[in-house]
């Protein structure tokens, strides 16, 4: 069962979330909150596993909510949903510890394998925003060393590549017919090599590098 706590200030949109996690098997919405605020008032005796986490909400922001969230459980799963997605607001958000980030207008069905993806290790994001970090990066070359010697394997590159065009874990591994294990394996490969902590960093990095 997948615990998951929803902030999001608006009430009709709260209310459908719950119903939509509620109302599917292995999926259980412990609690949702209008406000950062009131979440952090009862959050860390509910232990959820994943945060919905809207950007813009009447007092603290959503990006200062997913900061303080990390400092009291630095391993949760903070999954941003939100109607923006302006690069600079997607790469804040991320910077502050989500570890993935969807659109509003993403389909029920997508938003539940976002959030399973995000439980198990994942970091999903729409295809747009994923290639919204990617140019952020490409835009700021101060962000990384130059000149690392870095190798990728031709299946560690193609798992990259198979990101970079939207995928999840499942859909990659179906393209690359692998398990979804061998994915998660070649990330934390990938991760070690890059010396990143997530995949959009992986991403970004891989194609400033110029290694996919």
């Amino acid at each position: 069962m997948i615990k998951v706590v929803i902030v999001e200030d608006s009430e009709k949109i709260r209310l459908g979330l719950k119903m939509l996690i509620d109302g599917t098997s292995d999926y259980d919405c412990v609690g949702d909150y209008e406000t950062c605020e009131s979440m952090f008032e009862e959050v860390e005796k509910l232990k959820p596993d994943v945060v919905l986490m809207d950007i813009d909400l009447p007092g603290m922001s959503g990006i200062d909510g997913i900061r303080q969230l990390r400092q009291i459980f630095p391993d949760l799963r903070i999954l941003v949903l939100t109607i923006y997605d302006e690069s600079d607001t997607v790469f804040q958000a991320l910077c502050a510890g989500a570890c993935g980030y969807m659109v509003k207008k993403t389909p029920p069905a997508r938003l539940l394998e976002a959030i399973s993806e995000a439980f198990k290790g994942g970091s999903p994001m729409s295809s747009h925003i994923a290639r919204k970090v990617v140019g952020f990066f490409q835009e700021n070359d101060s962000l990384f060393k130059k000149g690392e010697d870095i190798f990728l394997t031709k299946r560690e590159r193609e798992v990259l590549t198979g990101l970079v065009d939207g995928n999840s874990y499942k859909a990659i591994a179906n393209l690359l017919d692998i398990s979804i294990d061998t994915v998660k394996f070649h990330f934390r490969n990938i991760y070690k090599k890059l010396h990143v902590h997530s995949q959009s960093e992986a991403v970004a990095k891989a194609i400033k590098q110029k290694l996919i």
